[in-house]
């Protein structure tokens, strides 16, 4: 390893931090040797004793690779002093001393040994990605210093970092900032047709730098499907024997990646085609040209269809940035960018973090093996969503995995127990239970390793080819499904229907052919699907286990057979009130699982009782989006939100609570409707009041009245507007009002107006503005409205609306 690292210059005082505190924040850039050269340094620590060091890296292959780099710096092999645990592969032997091992595997680690036995430090790289398993490790981490281990160190190194916000995070530790070393890149915009195919835009790219540079070539883009396209069109396109296409994906066997990584031999030239893996994690050798397609693939979750789908954004600015950089690792480089230059300034400062767009159902089991019911109180940069995460602690109970209170139950310790997302957890337990462990735990590994098994629609095909796969990755994955079916309880002797235990663990994803041959109706409600020629195509009912978005809609990737007797037990029945075409009312039961109707029958007439049920049961289903708030109701409700926001002794009156409180405000309003709709806004009105306590309500108009005194009258207070109630008022009425207005002692906000109702000035302080920048309104009033009063001094002039009389 070279000793001249940017690294090794603030190495000493990084060193130095360490012995002194418990934490730090470490800000290097790509290349200045963070990830290979600051864990080997600390072994000879007198405080880590025999301690391990945890290094965490947000991808196998950054882990894999940089535990190989520092084995061989020692001159070992890994699994000695060095070694690395990823999910499918690990290399420890009793002699570790350093482990590189992925985010997910350290939140595992922490959750089955809070105190983190025989560990002395652990070492958050590239942080500024942001993964949620990062940002969560990062807070149970630093819980469990504060509780348990008060000599264990943590440090957090990235290459882009808001070092502000992790260091109050981490409550003002050390900060040390090395300086990069980057050769200079020039950075050539080669624009991008956009009726051209983006792959064939990039191998024209790489075509154009093969002309024109030496080297060998980093090229991004954003998934393997694009990777693989490009790498065909290359192969037919360049003949020279000399280049060399070589992909790089997480999802390709060891040899490949290696290949990728490896500078090319003597005389030759390589193309890495590369996702974003390589953006920060890995250096790969004799690369001084960089392709960037202005492309990534980002998770994106979807709460009502319960799918995470992979969508192609453009780069952030940083990542970009980032990418720019690789070109410079060894000497002066240039990177090419499928784009105009001035679309850099569009370009969003970061991605989100993922805590802010993922599927928190993982997240909130760990937070509930850990037992906090919420993230309130974790060291987390970004709090996860309120919505989502309620949302996932809701899905958590209908697996069975939480109680009424949102405790842990028997079968959620047994979920947490199993190394796999909640739902594909519940899967492999479901299997278990009917005797097939194992087959639950590999189709539960083909849902979770993309490309297992080949590329079949069909999931017992898929099945059977991964089962007979004897590539290096499928051995790995298989042995994996080994230790899931011994967590889940390796439940023998049946065979469990793949159909049912996709259905078991995604119900919103249950599908009923409709329409064309491969048109189907899923659970959620959404439409997807298939080839008419898929052998799937023509299957009256699916259980859909892999969906992509595309412009003609949802194509199923994968799904299997699925018995409707199976899912009998998951039927819902609600009466619903219907109107028949010559508009008489009519009550049918119908018998369903989300948007799929499986049977449906006409009750008759209603009574009114039953009417009553009806429009209750609709709400408890629905929610409150059917009832609408008119003028009155809505501001008494934004006048109740105002002052519950300042005194929570009074009505909280947001959607989840008037929903909680129904039976109190709501029920009593429809017991003379025939829908939801006809409620009244009065109505809604004396229903909302229902809920003011009786010795409140004559504080009501006194401390949040309706609609501000003015000299000439009265204008409505908007207590919803963004910032505070505010009142939209021409200034000429506020003449000789010297005190600023407030309600329950909170300050207005004036939005004064021109005589033709225009902005002029918001203010939260009307005497004060009467003496400041009055004197340039009214220079530019009386200039645009000559024939309104304008006085001088309007704290002591009358209010009008009126022009000046003619002839003054």
């Amino acid at each position: 390893m070279s000793p001249d690292l940017p690294i090794h210059s603030v190495l000493p005082e990084l060193l130095a931090a360490l012995d002194a505190s418990t934490r730090a924040v470490l800000a290097a850039p790509p290349g200045a040797g963070k990830t290979t050269v600051v864990p080997l340094a600390l072994l000879d620590r007198p405080w880590l004793r025999d301690a391990k060091v945890l290094v965490l890296e947000p991808r196998r292959l950054a882990a894999r690779a940089a535990a190989e780099r520092m084995a061989a710096t020692l001159g070992e092999r890994p699994g000695e002093r060095v070694g690395y645990r990823t999910r499918l592969q690990s290399r420890i032997g009793p002699a570790t001393r350093i482990e590189v091992i992925t985010e997910g595997v350290f939140t595992r680690m922490i959750l089955d040994d809070p105190g983190l036995e025989g560990v002395g430090a652990v070492l958050f790289d590239e942080f500024h990605e942001r993964s949620l398993d990062a940002d969560l490790g990062l807070a149970l981490a630093l819980d469990s210093q504060a509780a348990l281990r008060d000599d264990l160190r943590i440090l957090v190194m990235s290459a882009t970092l808001d070092v502000a916000g992790v260091a109050k995070l981490l409550e003002g530790p050390p900060v040390v900032e090395a300086e990069g070393r980057m050769f200079p890149v020039r950075t050539r915009y080669l624009g991008r047709d956009p009726a051209e195919r983006f792959e064939a835009a990039v191998a024209r790219a790489i075509q154009t730098a093969l002309a024109e540079e030496t080297g060998s070539i980093l090229a991004f883009l954003p998934g393997q499907a694009e990777i693989h396209r490009t790498a065909r069109l290359l192969s037919e396109r360049i003949r020279d024997p000399a280049v060399e296409i070589a992909p790089l994906f997480g999802a390709l066997d060891k040899a490949e990646q290696d290949r990728a990584i490896e500078p090319a031999p003597p005389g030759r030239r390589k193309v890495v085609l590369a996702t974003s893996v390589a953006e920060t994690s890995l250096t790969i050798q004799g690369v001084r040209v960089v392709i960037d397609g202005g492309l990534s693939r980002v998770p994106r979750f979807e709460p009502s269809s319960g799918l995470t789908r992979l969508a192609t954004v453009r780069v952030s600015r940083s990542s970009a940035e980032q990418r720019r950089g690789r070109a410079g690792r060894t000497e002066p480089g240039v990177c090419y960018r499928l784009w105009d230059e001035e679309q850099t300034r569009g370009l969003i400062p970061h991605q989100p973090p993922e805590i802010a767009e993922a599927d928190l159902t993982g997240l909130a089991l760990d937070l509930a093996r850990w037992g906090a019911a919420t993230a309130d109180g974790l060291a987390l940069l970004d709090p996860p969503p309120r919505g989502a995460f309620s949302e996932a602690r809701a899905v958590l109970g209908r697996l069975g995995a939480l109680d009424g209170e949102g405790r842990l139950t028997g079968h959620g310790r047994r979920l947490a127990a199993i190394p796999l997302g909640p739902r594909l957890a519940h899967l492999v337990a479901t299997a278990s239970d009917a005797g097939d462990a194992l087959g639950g735990a590999r189709l539960a590994a083909i849902l979770s390793e993309p490309g297992l098994g080949g590329t079949s629609t069909d999931v017992a095909e898929r099945l059977t080819q991964f089962v007979r796969d004897g590539a290096p990755r499928a051995r790995d994955a298989l042995k994996l499904a080994d230790r899931w079916a011994r967590a889940a309880g390796g439940g023998t002797g049946g065979k469990a229907d793949p159909g049912a235990l996709i259905a078991a663990a995604f119900p919103e994803r249950i599908a009923r052919a409709r329409g064309k041959p491969g048109e189907v109706l899923l659970a959620s409600g959404r439409g997807a699907f298939l080839d008419p020629t898929d052998r799937l195509a023509r299957e009256p009912w699916l259980a859909v286990a892999e969906l992509s978005g595309g412009d003609a809609g949802d194509r199923i990737r994968l799904a299997a057979p699925l018995d409707p007797a199976v899912i009998a037990d998951r039927a819902e029945v609600e009466d619903r009130l219907t109107r028949t075409p010559g508009g008489r009312l009519e009550l049918r039961r119908v018998r369903k699982i989300g948007a799929l109707v499986l049977e449906e029958k006409a009750l008759g007439a209603p009574d009114r009782a039953r009417i009553t049920q009806a429009l209750c049961d609709e709400v408890v289903r629905r929610g409150l989006k059917d009832v609408r708030f008119g003028e009155r109701a809505g501001t008494l409700r934004a006048r109740l939100g105002f002052l519950h926001g300042l005194d929570a002794s009074w009505p909280d009156v947001s959607d989840r609570a008037l929903f909680e409180a129904r039976e109190t405000w709501l029920w009593p309003l429809l017991e003379t409707v025939h829908g939801l709709e006809a409620i009244s806004d009065a109505a809604l009105e004396q229903g909302l009041k229902a809920l003011i306590p009786w010795d409140k309500m004559r504080d009501l108009d006194r401390l949040a009245p309706a609609r501000l005194e003015t000299p000439l009258g009265s204008a409505a207070i908007d207590y919803a507007a963004e910032g505070g109630p505010r009142v939209d008022i021409r200034v000429q009425e506020l003449f000789g009002v010297t005190t600023h207005p407030t309600v329950a002692g909170v300050p207005l906000t004036l939005a004064l107006l021109s005589p033709a109702r225009r902005p002029i000035q918001l203010t939260k302080d009307l005497p004060g503005f009467w003496k400041g920048s009055w004197k340039e309104v009214r220079a530019e009033m009386r200039g645009r409205y000559p024939k309104h009063p304008w006085p001088e001094d309007p704290a002591s002039a009358a209010a009008t609306t009126r022009a000046k009389p003619r002839g003054s």
